[in-house]
């Protein structure tokens, strides 16, 4: 939010309350490789993402870590971004999407499973099973400039009943947050629900955890810096349906009346 907009909202008209901002714009990818056996539509093959960040790019905006947005929109500069994430931690993030990233001059969020450490997407019973990256492999996508965000511990829908009892909450977002700073020696500040899945115990918990922003997918009247929207992207996102995703989500999003706030470094240390 720029200093103006700030401004306009202290001296806005008592009971009428902060003048809501569209939502930053943030596409949600998962795993990148060129396997074709994809029934849930969570694979970009390196190509399509090749092409996807150059329309970006020719557009005149930028991707990077949803930390670095949130920072850049803080000091009035984040017209030109836009929030790359990739959710799963799947291993293939290194030898195929990073050196995409870094030919576009980009960075993302990656959002990690600290709980299923080279593991794989057991939670997925169609589809080929797909490695996620280790501890080791983490270190190295934090080395290579990319924020590492959790997608909690074990990939678990914090909504159902069955899962959503406060001690299920604590470790998927707390202990989830202990592990990866334990890990890459910094405490991730943003949080991913499983699934998109998001309800106001969750929200509690992640605020609770110390998560300074958190996104899900479509978070309706949730929607704030703990349920931030994104649009999903795939392998058939050409550059006409990205253009309308890009139109189209400030118009189905609900706007934010109150922006994330992250402490310490400023936008640019989050590149």
């Amino acid at each position: 939010m720029s200093a103006d907009q700030a401004s306009a909202d202290r001296h806005a008209e008592p009971g009428t309350g902060p003048r809501p901002t569209p939502p930053p714009w943030l596409l949600m990818y998962h795993s990148v490789s060129d396997c074709r056996d994809d029934p849930y539509r969570v694979t970009v093959t390196p190509a399509r993402l090749d092409r996807q960040l150059g329309w970006l790019r020719r557009r005149g905006l930028t991707g990077v870590g949803v930390g670095a947005l949130l920072r850049a929109r803080a000091a009035g500069y984040g017209d030109g971004l836009v929030g790359l994430t990739f959710d799963d931690g799947y291993a293939d993030f290194l030898e195929e999407a990073l050196p995409v990233l870094r030919r576009h001059e980009c960075t993302a969020t990656v959002f990690v499973l600290p709980g299923l450490l080279g593991k794989d997407n057991s939670w997925d019973p169609l589809g080929p099973r797909k490695p996620l990256l280790t501890a080791e492999g983490i270190r190295a996508v934090a080395r290579a400039g990319m924020e590492i965000g959790s997608h909690g511990l074990r990939h678990e829908n914090l909504t159902e009943a069955a899962t959503a009892d406060d001690e299920v909450l604590r470790r998927e977002t707390a202990y989830s947050r202990q592990l990866l700073r334990d890990i890459t020696g910094r405490a991730p500040e943003g949080y991913c629900y499983p699934y998109g899945a998001v309800d106001a115990r969750a929200v509690e918990a992640v605020r609770r955890a110390g998560y300074s922003y958190a996104c899900a997918i479509d978070a309706g009247d949730l929607t704030g810096p703990h349920a931030l929207p994104r649009a999903h992207v795939g392998e058939n996102d050409t550059a006409p349906r990205l253009r309308l995703k890009q139109l189209l989500h400030p118009l189905r999003r609900r706007g934010l009346t109150e922006e994330p706030v992250l402490p310490g470094a400023t936008w640019e240390d989050g590149r």
